[in-house]
């Protein structure tokens, strides 16, 4: 059920939140080629933090960057992609715990069904979560 899972990077970035911001990188991306493969987002006390995985994250942290998106962080992560079909998140999840890995959060991206779905995961040791689920 799990295709493949490697390291990858997600990048952080966390801005007074305000309506449109979402939609401004989106724009920024998108007008130089750069897609954004998962995203997730969310408001704590005012502040928006988002976490992008993209086709390009050194193009993509430069550009955010120099149009005054910063500072952005850098985040190890998990990429797993799964087989879309009931369970498959289940026999992820499930190595994981045997493993005695805590997820410290997760996000994802599908479709429907006969496509892959990935998921982004950050593990209390994403080295060790990675070793897990190639087993």
């Amino acid at each position: 059920m799990i295709k493949s899972a490697s390291l990858g990077k997600e990048l952080e970035i966390t801005i007074k939140n305000k309506i449109g911001v979402l939609a401004d990188i989106s724009k920024i991306l998108s007008d130089r080629g750069i897609n954004i493969d998962s995203v997730v987002g969310y408001v704590v006390d005012g502040s928006a933090k988002l976490m992008l995985v993209t086709g390009d994250d050194v193009r993509a942290k430069e550009t955010l960057e120099k149009t005054g998106y910063k500072p952005i962080k850098e985040n190890e992560v998990i990429l797993a992609v799964l087989e879309n079909k009931p369970g498959a998140l289940k026999s992820l999840t499930a190595k994981l715990a045997s493993a005695n890995i805590d997820i410290k959060y997760t996000y994802g991206t599908t479709c429907p069904t006969g496509c892959p779905a990935t998921i982004v995961l950050s593990t209390s040791s994403n080295e060790k979560a990675l070793v897990a689920l190639k087993k």
